[in-house]
């Protein structure tokens, strides 16, 4: 197993880290434009080898001919939101970077499953999609797996009890408009609305909402990338394994949910094929009108890129 990570930030960098610790591939390569930056972090990570018990081979560099014959590309590279800043802010400037990266990933490995976690995520996984010309199984989005977690983290925390007893459900955009499901959200097997009152459901959801805005005004400087690229290699980690694990992805719906020819955060069956089955359960009206709701604004950024 082979993969290639784009972008060296805080985020591609604990990626390989995590791929690693984990030793989910053999050959690792971490890929960025500026000079010296992946070479110095994949010197760093390898010397950490003999500490850590794990004999991943890590690679640094600024070409792509490095990234040949990868079984997963994970695209990073971007800019990062600042305070005050929303993900949508980024779209234009990401898209150029996204559409660039991908070319060159799809020439170097053209049978690599991709997954994106640049923002605004939703887009950035249609711009790879649209460039590389891969099918739509092979393209996914890291979301959903982040944003149940940011609600997961919360739930367990007002309720004073281990996250591994809860479950989260989240759907939509990867975005301010994301659509978490509290009455499929369960601690123990026990729906959420019977152990809290709808007013406190209501300012973790929002929370959730709002999570990755709370981090950046807080950072200053940068965004997350402990939660998000925990997220990355537990999808990763389905796909090596072919685990068939059922996790919330940004995923090409081709109906499912009534729509259309975007990406969107829904429960995906992730095996060695990919996505392999975009599950669907029933919604209730109130909660299908906020799945449509965060659809239209998906594509309102998509309508502001030339694709």
């Amino acid at each position: 197993m082979k993969i290639s990570v784009i972008g060296a930030g805080t985020v591609g960098a604990t990626t390989v880290q995590r791929l690693a610790e984990q030793e989910l591939a053999h050959h690792i390569v971490l890929i960025d434009i500026l000079e010296g930056i992946p070479q110095g972090k994949a010197l760093d990570m390898m010397e950490s080898a003999p500490i850590g018990g794990w004999d991943a081979n890590i690679v640094g560099t600024n070409q792509y001919d490095e990234a040949t014959d990868s079984d997963i590309v994970v695209i990073t590279a971007g800019l990062p939101r600042k305070p005050g800043m929303s993900r949508d802010d980024l779209l234009t400037k990401n898209a150029a970077i996204v559409r660039s990266v991908t070319e060159k990933a799809a020439e170097a490995a053209p049978d690599a499953m991709l997954i994106v976690v640049s923002n605004p995520l939703d887009a950035m996984a249609y711009v790879a999609l649209r460039t590389s010309g891969f099918e739509p199984r092979k393209v996914l989005g890291m979301a959903g797996i982040l944003d149940a977690a940011r609600f997961r983290c919360f739930i367990a925390r007002e309720l004073d009890v281990s996250v591994q007893d809860v479950t989260a459900f989240v759907l939509g955009g990867h975005g301010d408009t994301m659509v978490p499901l509290p009455r499929c959200s369960t601690v123990a097997g026990i729906p959420l609305p019977e152990l809290l009152p709808g007013e406190t459901i209501a300012r973790l959801v929002e929370r959730t909402r709002s999570g990755g805005a709370e981090i950046v005004g807080l950072l200053k400087t940068g965004s997350a990338y402990y939660a998000p690229s925990a997220a990355v290699v537990s999808m990763i980690e389905s796909i090596v394994r072919d685990r068939k694990r059922i996790l919330p992805c940004a995923a090409y719906l081709q109906g499912e949910y009534g729509l259309r020819d975007l990406f969107f955060g829904v429960p995906v069956k992730l095996g060695q094929n990919g996505a392999e089955e975009i599950i669907q359960i029933p919604l209730t009206p109130e909660e299908q009108q906020a799945l449509n709701r965060s659809a239209e604004h998906v594509r309102a950024n998509l309508a502001r890129l030339d694709l």
